[in-house]
């Protein structure tokens, strides 16, 4: 790695510091270093969970970002992304959160795989992903950003952790056996009112192929996903701007329901 690299992927990590810091959003990352590669921004990510593990928090999962291809073509991308899941950012079924602890939310509805054993790439498939999966479970991610205006191109978010800022996690677990992930529908409903339905074929075509997609897509980072980690495989429908008194509802056929609340 050149030096100028190594200074580059240093100063994106203070800048999008400053925003935590500071709690205002900032530039963009793209333009401030607009030859910043999609490599180099992972390095920014995993330079700032290196960095809260140290400090005492613990990673507990992954998330899947960009699995639709809306997204995909919006961003001007042909492939997901990845982010890590940290213990401070797990929110109870019922939750509330706290507009201080979010910068400009949005809010998505998930199916989320708590795995019993490790799954490592680069071959790893959606059989493997089924059989490596203790169950699943109905989640809300409230996706989240440092950049303003959510000006963000594919290593902004990358860099951002995906922009992922915390996730609800349902209280029924259900057996991946039992059920066709394809075919789960979603309704997502603020505060009462249907915003937008959803289903499991939704994302890569089964929220299962995400889980192989991030195992495989890790195998280049030298990084596997463990046995009791939580992965959130991707959004099923458009996400939903945040405002301080709404409450967010997400009902799945055969899964039951999780909430959250902004306070």
């Amino acid at each position: 790695m050149s030096n100028q690299v190594k200074d580059r992927e240093n100063q994106a990590y203070e800048h999008l510091l400053q925003a935590e810091v500071e709690k205002k959003t900032v530039k963009p990352l793209t333009d401030l270093y607009p030859d910043m590669t999609v490599d180099e921004a992972y390095q920014v990510q995993l330079k700032a969970i290196d960095q809260k593990v140290k400090d005492g928090q613990r990673i507990v999962g992954k998330k899947i970002g960009l699995t639709s291809l809306a997204m995909q073509e919006l961003l001007g991308v042909d492939q997901p992304d990845y982010g890590h899941l940290l213990d401070s950012m797990e929110v109870s079924n019922n939750g509330v959160i706290t507009m201080k602890r979010v910068f400009q939310p949005k809010v998505e509805a998930e199916i989320a795989f708590v795995l019993h054993k490790d799954l490592k790439g680069p071959s790893v498939t959606i059989e493997d992903v089924l059989d490596a999966t203790e169950y699943i479970v109905p989640a809300l991610e409230i996706v989240d950003s440092r950049i303003v205006d959510w000006r963000i191109k594919l290593q902004d978010t990358i860099a951002d952790n995906a922009s992922c800022g915390l996730f609800v996690l349902g209280d029924k677990r259900f057996s991946v056996t039992d059920l066709d992930l394809t075919k789960i529908e979603m309704n997502l409903y603020q505060n009462g009112e249907l915003m937008n339905t959803g289903y499991g074929s939704a994302v890569l075509g089964n929220p299962a192929k995400c889980v192989a997609w991030l195992a495989n897509k890790l195998f280049e980072y030298d990084v596997i996903l463990k046995a009791g980690e939580v992965i959130l495989s991707g959004a099923l429908s458009a996400a939903v701007n945040a405002q301080k008194g709404d409450r967010f509802t997400a009902e799945f056929t055969h899964l039951g329901k999780v909430e959250a609340t902004f306070h």
